[in-house]
């Protein structure tokens, strides 16, 4: 009995594998067969029955594809429902890590396959926002080194895009250039906070920043804002580099504007404030590099104390 009730569960372990490879390689129909056999064994085995749900809630949305006659809005409406399966995925409670990394491999591929098909008549070859999400599916997809290359390519078009440098931070430290990756991730929450999808990011760098920030008690559009902060002032943050005169000027200006905001608003907009303090920590980058002679890094400092003592004390300590 014990040896039937082995090789039953090795039957079923096949068959999850084989449609997790399946899956993988974009043949979900194989992928289902494999499930339904797996079931056909055990109709209580937990994984199977987690695995066909999420299966089968990619199946239905692909339905919708037809709805669509051009590629790059059939790719858009694959990736726009990431964010509606994380929510279904929050309901069903259970999680199998190996289910969802196959499933990732075939939701991108088969956005890729649309967002690629635009590229090969070389028409759209120098458009910087097609090039990002192909660089988005083949990072989604695993092919981290061709990720890199697309999105490198859209940064030399709009390099100052916060969606592409975060994108490309990413990339940067999956593949282990973790230098590069703190670099393009400062320069990207410099840019525009809001402008960097973090349910997309992938790396534990930026991962473990934002589940340390989410601790502190901020969620949504603020947690955004505070991640610059906190990168910094915990030393994630850490490379840094020399500003030219015009980025200086536009700093002081961005600046001039925000604490303007700030004040109107009596500190009441929880975004303005963490904003103001990132480019803070930037002009004080920007008079250490010079060795301010001018009183300047020392009224900023006053200014971090004044609006957030709590912050001020962490960033000198």
């Amino acid at each position: 009995m014990g040896d039937s009730v082995h090789t039953m569960n090795d039957k079923v372990e096949g068959f999850i594998h084989d449609a997790y490879e399946s899956m993988k390689n974009g043949d979900e129909e194989t992928a289902l067969g494999y499930l339904k056999e797996a079931l056909r064994i055990d109709f209580e085995h937990r994984e199977v029955l987690y695995a066909l749900k999420c299966l089968n809630w990619w199946l239905e949305k692909i339905k919708r594809l037809d709805d669509f006659h051009d590629p790059y809005e059939q790719g858009g409406y694959i990736l726009s429902q990431w964010k509606p399966y994380y929510e279904f995925l929050q309901r069903i409670g259970e999680a199998y890590d190996s289910c969802q990394y196959a499933l990732k491999r075939f939701v991108f591929s088969r956005a890729l396959h649309y967002f690629s098909a635009l590229l090969k008549d070389g028409i759209n070859q120098h458009d910087p926002l097609l090039l990002l999400q192909v660089g988005r599916c083949c990072k989604g997809a695993g092919d981290w080194e061709e990720a890199r290359k697309y999105l490198e390519q859209a940064g030399r078009f709009r390099r100052d895009d916060g969606a592409i440098l975060s994108e490309l931070a990413d990339v940067n430290a999956l593949l282990g250039e973790e230098r590069a990756a703190k670099v393009l991730f400062r320069e990207a929450y410099y840019l525009d906070p809001q402008a960097i999808d973090l349910s997309a990011m992938e790396s534990e760098l930026i991962l473990a920043l934002r589940d340390k920030v989410r601790d502190l008690g901020y969620s949504g559009n603020e947690l955004a804002e505070w991640i610059p902060v906190w990168g910094c002032i915990w030393g994630i943050f850490s490379i840094k580099r020399e500003l030219k005169p015009v980025e200086v000027g536009r700093l002081k200006q961005s600046i001039l504007s925000l604490e303007n905001e700030y004040r109107s608003k009596s500190g009441g907009n929880q975004l303005i404030k963490p904003r103001l303090l990132n480019r803070y920590f930037w002009l004080v980058d920007h008079c250490e590099y010079n060795r301010d002679t001018t009183g300047l890094m020392d009224e900023t400092l006053l200014k971090i104390k004044f609006i957030d003592p709590v912050v001020h004390h962490h960033y000198r300590t």
